[in-house]
């Protein structure tokens, strides 16, 4: 019993002291209060862990590949893994069938702003061209063609996903068109992700 009305006591004493201050503080004269200084720093940036191709296959393309499977196949008629929750196939996981369709087209919507971070670079080491107003564009389009794809999956209507396929497709190759097809005189990638 003690020990309870001592806890108690240690509380109520806390609480009273925590109020007093405040009620102090409240009170002191506007001379001899402290301000803050204006909090303009950031924080340090995070570094950047992934190449654009890493990126590109660790999410973009395993969720695309989701997304053009449903444009000619029904997700639901994929049978679950034997053990879904560690299937490494979205399609037979836990979230499998069109969850995992509309989980793959969130996928591309989100993953896009990925590729705006600064300090990304491409695989042959050059900055990715996040600055380019063309850049810019092209994730922007892959940005709006996940929505779309996010919106045909919940119709599970696969004539809407083929439109919807259609236009990931097309996002993804304007990009590329510009910054992943280029070889140089070797075949090697030395131009790739720069114009």
């Amino acid at each position: 019993m003690r020990f309870r009305g001592a806890a108690f006591a240690l509380i109520v004493f806390a609480v009273v002291s925590t109020i007093c201050l405040g009620i102090a503080g409240a009170q002191t004269p506007a001379s001899t209060k402290q301000t803050a200084a204006p909090k303009t720093a950031r924080a340090p940036a995070r570094p950047v862990q992934a190449n654009l191709a890493q990126l590109m296959r660790g999410i973009l393309l395993p969720a695309s590949n989701v997304i053009f499977f449903a444009q000619g196949n029904n997700p639901a008629d994929v049978k679950q893994a034997a053990d879904p929750s560690s299937a490494t196939d979205p399609l037979a996981s836990t979230y499998g069938g069109w969850t995992a369709v509309e989980n793959s087209a969130l996928a591309l919507t989100e993953a896009a702003r990925l590729l705006t971070v600064p300090g990304r670079v491409c695989s042959n080491g050059r900055p990715v061209p996040v600055m380019n107003a063309d850049w810019t564009k092209f994730v922007q389009g892959l940005r709006a063609a996940g929505a779309d794809a996010y919106k045909a999956a919940q119709t599970k209507n696969e004539d809407k996903m083929l439109d919807a396929a259609g236009a990931v497709s097309t996002a993804c190759q304007n990009c590329h068109d510009v910054y992943r097809e280029k070889t140089d005189a070797q075949g090697g990638l030395a131009s790739r992700c720069t114009k």
